[in-house]
């Protein structure tokens, strides 16, 4: 483990704290959140309320993750060590996930959508990156490897619409999807579907529906065919090839007195 538990449970939790303590600033100035998405449409401007609709049941993944983590204790058991292991070797990319929305929750309510950009960008490349570089295999056996999957995989599935919506408004505000921007966005999503397990694929789908309500008319109903088409995608390769697999590890337990 790159940190130890002391230290992970810490950082976890305060990194966390520290962005719920951002969006709820966001939330609550004037102008607040809403008022400066408003101001700033493009063409993969979302509708807010599914962002909304996400952040709840992400939050109650991140809390229960969290708690795990502070309720198991490495030194106890080979198998709680490895439990434990699991959740910390995410937490260095999931703390730097949370500084940078905190962060960027600053500048995007000062309207400097450029810089708040950046923030965005790092965090969406931070969470790709540990999901497809970093992450096992989830094991259906292993709570924390079901929830370190569901808490990094929907992090990165947001991140993905938010680096959309955010770099769309920062340098094409108020211009309508090109012909390329569409052809791109149907491919990108397709080929993403296609290497997506539920989850991060159920991600995808649900940022396309975000995009499809929140443009409308003939681009809106393109966006809505491609969430159809990702979903089907998504659907057909993990029931073809289950992306999980279940395997119950045979620990020995450690005597008291060694401990």
């Amino acid at each position: 483990m790159a940190l130890s538990q002391s230290t992970a449970r810490w950082v976890g939790s305060a990194s966390l704290i520290f962005d719920f303590a951002a969006q709820q600033y966001g939330m609550l100035s004037k102008p607040n959140m809403k008022d400066i998405h408003d101001q700033n449409l493009s063409f993969f401007s979302p509708q807010p309320w599914f962002i909304v609709g996400f952040f709840a049941p992400q939050m109650c993944f991140n809390v229960a993750w969290l708690y795990r983590l502070w309720r198991l204790d490495s030194r106890k058991s080979e198998k709680e060590r490895k439990e434990v292991e699991q959740i910390v070797d995410y937490v260095p990319y999931y703390a730097v996930g949370h500084i940078c929305i905190g962060v960027w929750m600053f500048f995007w309510n000062s309207s400097k959508l450029k810089t708040a950009n950046i923030f965005v960008v790092i965090n969406t490349f931070t969470q790709l990156f540990y999901m497809s570089a970093k992450l096992p295999r989830m094991n259906t056996a292993s709570t924390s490897s079901i929830l370190t999957h569901i808490v990094s995989k929907t992090f990165a599935g947001i991140g993905v619409l938010d680096i959309l919506h955010n770099t769309s408004i920062a340098y094409f505000k108020d211009l309508e999807a090109p012909f390329l921007v569409k052809i791109l966005t149907g491919v990108g999503f397709g080929m993403g579907s296609f290497v997506s397990d539920w989850i991060f694929g159920g991600c995808l789908a649900y940022d396309l529906v975000a995009l499809a309500v929140g443009q409308g008319g003939s681009w809106g109903t393109l966006l809505g065919f491609f969430a159809g088409g990702s979903a089907a995608i998504t659907a057909v390769k993990n029931l073809i090839n289950p992306p999980y697999h279940h395997k119950v590890e045979e620990y020995e337990e450690i005597p008291d007195e060694a401990v």
